[in-house]
């Protein structure tokens, strides 16, 4: 017990449940916020480990309140412009439209519906129009949606985070103003004037940061702290002005360094997508933990029907009144019109003014806790659990990514994509020279000319509809590159590459080296000259993988194996698939015949002619 007690044990156990909960959920596909949620109650309420009230004290508020600015700055750092090309108008609805619709109709739902006051109803409808990031980003990665739907919920809940909060802060100075002059009006211009101020502080910094890191002014080393320090920093003094504006701060920062050249970008990102899953976790194992029995008491039954209004009224209502004229697919607006979960942001900010207007004396804030964590448990189970569900019947789930992405357009990757096309594989052949592609088309593959690292940072590629990447340039380090860089964002597990040298060897971070040999490049391309190609051979009970292994001549090896379930597993010199009855067997083989052998050499005879007149 008394190591249970030790606070720095309690501070590992937090972060090992937080991660733990969404490893869990990325192996079984369930919604990772629904997991915390749960991990939090059993380790508080119901075990009583964690007390983040006993625990931490003074500190659970600072600790909470940071933690989100930074969570909210990772979101804006999101939040490119580009992605308004299609959602744009819809973008804009939900925010100037659907916002405030959905502040009128979730006040009068909690007035009529949970009992409360006109004035805490209106705080808590203010507060209840915000989705968060903390929620909606871990959802949509489990989900695979049209990106216009995923852009909407996404700068939706960024945007409305600091709107929400706006909100309650002026309906809070409202309800606890004493002063001669305690009228909206006035309050309604001292909330805006701060707001604005926290912009401005929020795009100074910005455009500082862009500023001074590509002219050197700050070492590589200690661009990620800078910019974390420099993101706290920011919200204080902003908060300080005026309560909850400094999360209009850290957002206007994240869009401006997010829409602005910054060396460096893509590394400062990751290091904030990483510290951002961290805080998520953490945080919201910490909060789940302080719904206690006293808490959990003070639920009336009368508040179920607050939270039907929430879930099937105010919600769709809003949503679909505001994009009544948008050009948006119907069932893209029900689908939008029915997830709206709710997370860290509405209970942090729900908590911290119950607190404030019950040392007020106000009557009813009492009530302000419970049904916080009411909606964010219903919101959270309700659309995290049928997110899914809901996409498929409405017919916009695109499914689990089955493709496969060849960077590289050559004779043999093409002959690859040829083979994979043939078993009904989705294949995109990638390169930046409009020639290299001919051949390509001529084959009838699907193409995309570009620079695959700025297409895919720039959304133009969607990574997620691909299983798996190979890497074919005849550039070993451009390979490298590529496999460095986006295997954060598919895995590295999930690309294979080919090396110029054959004796290279895998490493950690550049990607798998695609055949059990590491062939490289060259040796390959001179094999398919020599009329190598991709067979494919059926694995069952009387043909089994010993069998198949037995027949490969000299040089022969498997490149892949396709499973039942569309899965296609390639070989690396780290990666052996096991091949099984049922399997597709993928081969990169010799000419049958010798006839076969010399055409192969005649042709690579050809090939060396016309590269020799191509020099003279």
């Amino acid at each position: 017990m008394i190591i249970v007690d030790s606070l720095m044990v309690k501070i590992a156990l937090i972060g090992l449940l937080g991660i733990g909960a969404q490893w869990v959920a990325w192996r079984t596909g369930r919604p990772a916020i629904a997991l915390m949620l749960i991990v939090g109650i059993i380790a508080g309420p119901i075990l009583g480990i964690i007390d983040p009230e006993r625990d931490f004290g003074a500190l659970q508020e600072p600790i909470i309140k940071l933690a989100v600015a930074v969570i909210l700055f990772e979101g804006g750092l999101s939040l490119n412009f580009r992605e308004l090309r299609q959602a744009g108008g819809a973008v804009t609805m939900m925010v100037l439209i659907a916002g405030p619709i959905a502040w009128v109709l979730g006040t009068a739902a909690a007035h009529y519906g949970a009992g409360l006051s006109w004035e805490i109803s209106a705080l808590l409808g203010g507060i209840m129009i915000v989705t968060g990031p903390t929620v909606i980003g871990p959802m949509l990665r489990t989900l695979r949606v049209p990106s216009r739907v995923r852009n909407v919920l996404k700068w939706e809940g960024i945007v409305n985070d600091p709107i929400g909060a706006l909100l309650a802060v002026g309906i809070y100075a409202y309800i606890t103003y004493e002063g001669p002059n305690a009228n909206i009006a006035s309050i309604s211009m001292d909330v805006l004037a701060a707001s604005f101020l926290a912009g401005l502080i929020g795009a100074a910094l910005g455009f500082a940061i862009t500023w001074l890191f590509p002219r050197g002014h700050v070492p590589e080393y200690l661009k990620a702290p800078f910019l974390l320090i420099t993101v706290i920093g920011g919200f204080v003094v902003a908060d300080l002005i005026m309560h909850e504006t400094g999360l209009i701060t850290v957002t206007v920062m994240g869009v401006v360094l997010a829409n602005r050249h910054i060396y460096s970008s893509q590394a400062l990102h990751r290091f904030k997508e990483d510290l951002a899953v961290l805080l998520i976790s953490g945080v919201f194992i910490i909060l789940s933990a302080t719904l206690d029995w006293e808490t959990v008491q003070q639920f009336r039954p009368q508040f179920i029907i607050f939270l039907i209004l929430l879930l099937f009224v105010v919600r769709p209502v809003s949503v679909l009144v505001a994009l009544m004229f948008s050009s948006l697919p119907w069932r893209e607006r029900l689908f939008i019109a029915w997830i709206a979960p709710r997370g860290i942001v509405a209970v942090a900010i729900t908590g911290l003014f119950a607190i404030r207007l019950v040392d007020y004396g106000f009557p009813g804030a009492e009530a302000l806790v419970p049904l916080s964590f009411a909606v964010v448990i219903a919101t959270i189970f309700a659309h995290g659990f049928s997110a899914a569900w809901v996409a498929e019947r409405l017919g916009i789930n695109e499914g689990k990514g089955e493709g496969i992405l060849i960077v590289g357009s050559t004779r043999w990757s093409i002959a690859l994509g040829k083979i994979l096309k043939s078993l009904d594989i989705d294949v995109l052949m990638a390169d930046t020279s409009p020639f290299a592609l001919r051949r390509a088309r001529h084959e009838d593959l699907k193409v995309h000319q570009g620079d695959i690292l700025d297409e895919a940072h720039s959304d133009h590629i969607e990574l997620g509809k691909f299983q798996h990447m190979i890497v074919a340039t005849d550039n070993d380090s451009h390979n490298q590159l590529i496999t460095a860089d986006l295997g954060p964002e598919m895995g590295f597990d999930q690309i294979s590459r080919l090396s110029n040298d054959s004796r290279s060897k895998s490493k950690i971070g550049h990607g798998r080296l695609l055949f059990e040999s590491g062939a490289d490049f060259n040796s390959l391309h001179d094999r398919e000259r020599e009329g190598w190609r991709f067979s494919k051979t059926n694995i069952t009970e009387i043909f089994t993988a010993e069998e198949y292994r037995k027949n490969l001549e000299a040089g022969e090896e498997p490149l892949a194996v396709l499973k039942n379930d569309r899965r296609i597993l390639f070989f690396a010199t780290d990666a052996r698939p096991v091949i099984e009855d049922g399997d597709v067997v993928i081969s990169f083989v010799a000419p049958d015949t010798p006839e076969q052998r010399k055409a192969g050499r005649a042709a690579k005879e050809a090939d060396k002619n016309g590269q020799s007149k191509a020099d003279n």
